[in-house]
């Protein structure tokens, strides 16, 4: 896993092999970048990372300057290898250890992007619950962004709020907006 843009451009970073993740490519993030870059700038959003694994969307946002990012993951070994990281690169990683949907239920912190990578074995319902609570609790800003990376096998161009796909391979990012 690399950082591809930003203070630690071309950055190489390796995991604890024991983590239970699959991180998003560098040829899908970088494009998934190069959509944000035409959207945002970088040092003037927030961020919230939901099933953020190894960290690697978190690093990415932060390398390019953003100054407030929320990631949250449910398993110890994740929350613990972000924190290292965030405190060796000095990066603005705040970390939640929580299960996904407990967090989006109770929390009342409004983001700019939030992301969700969450198991590609899902059921639509599962994807489709987060977009809800996202929308429902209203933790998007007005000009926000909700994208959700799932397989091509995966559907969810049906909610109200869907804007949009974009495949990179097997991977999609679908975009969900006010």
């Amino acid at each position: 896993m690399r950082i591809i843009s930003g203070k630690y451009k071309s950055r190489r970073l390796k995991a604890p092999k024991n983590l239970p993740v699959r991180p998003t490519t560098d040829m899908a993030k970088e494009s998934l970048f190069n959509i944000l870059n035409n959207t945002y700038y970088f040092d003037s959003i927030s961020v919230i990372d939901l099933f953020a694994g190894t960290g690697n969307i978190s690093y990415e946002f932060a390398s390019r300057g953003t100054k407030t990012i929320y990631a949250i993951d449910a398993h110890f070994g994740c929350i613990k290898y972000i924190n290292s990281i965030a405190k060796e690169l000095e990066l603005p990683i705040n970390t939640y250890k929580s299960d996904v949907y407990k967090f989006l239920e109770k929390t009342s912190i409004n983001a700019d992007v939030i992301f969700a990578d969450p198991p590609y074995d899902f059921e639509e319902e599962q994807f489709l619950k987060i977009v809800d609570l996202v929308f429902n609790k209203k933790l998007l800003t007005e000009e926000g962004v909700l994208i959700v990376e799932h397989s091509k096998h995966t559907d969810l161009s049906s909610h109200k709020n869907h804007s949009y796909d974009k495949r990179y391979g097997g991977n999609v990012f679908s975009f969900f907006e006010y």
